[in-house]
């Protein structure tokens, strides 16, 4: 067997070996715990959503375009994700880059258009401290965004050293968690989407 071929042979994990299985499970677990947290704020919305005291409502407040703008933004930077996710169990190393780059830049631009909605409700007096409904709408874009902010960083911190050194078994799992987590937060901002902006702008 020649040198190229054991490289690519050990960048392949098994799914089924105990480490990585060990790893994936308690991906899920921490996985499962957040969903757990956004469902607390999620409740915490639903009870505040009309507690409005006689300012404007969702249906005033929401820029519905932007927000579909944003949810094909990030339902793209996800399908990047699970391809990088796919090149990487593959051993491609150019592809899992370039997928997980172009979804870290359309990630980027998410965040950006969600900067740019919070300041244009802002700048139209509706702040965080001016009825319930804001403080929880404000409470779970927020958490959201953290969530991005970090899944961001945390692709920086893994794909260099994939630049510098390629890839090997610790790095494909840990571009496994990482995929998982970018489709998480995919799933969490569909139900934001739905519940939020949808519902919230027919009601």
């Amino acid at each position: 067997m020649t040198k190229s071929k054991a490289i690519k042979h050990e960048a392949l994990p098994d799914p089924f070996s105990d480490e990585y299985s060990r790893t994936v499970f308690g991906f899920w677990v921490y996985l499962l715990t957040d969903f757990m947290m956004f469902a607390t704020i999620f409740a915490v919305y639903a009870v505040l959503h009309k507690n409005t005291f006689g300012g404007p409502g969702p249906r005033e407040l929401f820029d519905l375009p932007m927000v579909l703008n944003q949810t094909w933004i990030l339902l793209v930077a996800t399908f990047f994700v699970g391809l990088g996710g796919a090149s990487a169990h593959r051993n491609s190393r150019r592809a899992a880059i370039t997928y997980f780059v172009f979804s870290f830049l359309l990630g980027v631009i998410f965040l950006w258009l969600q900067g740019c909605d919070m300041a244009r409700l802002i700048e139209q007096g509706a702040t965080w401290k001016s009825n319930g409904f804001l403080s929880s709408y404000y409470t779970l874009i927020g958490t959201f965004d953290v969530h991005i902010i970090f899944g961001l960083l945390w692709t920086i911190v893994l794909i260099f050293p994939v630049m510098k050194r390629g890839l090997d078994i610790v790095s494909v799992r840990r571009l496994t968690c990482l995929r998982m987590f970018w489709q998480f937060l995919n799933i969490v901002w569909i139900f934001i989407f739905s519940v939020v902006y949808l519902i919230g702008v027919a009601e």
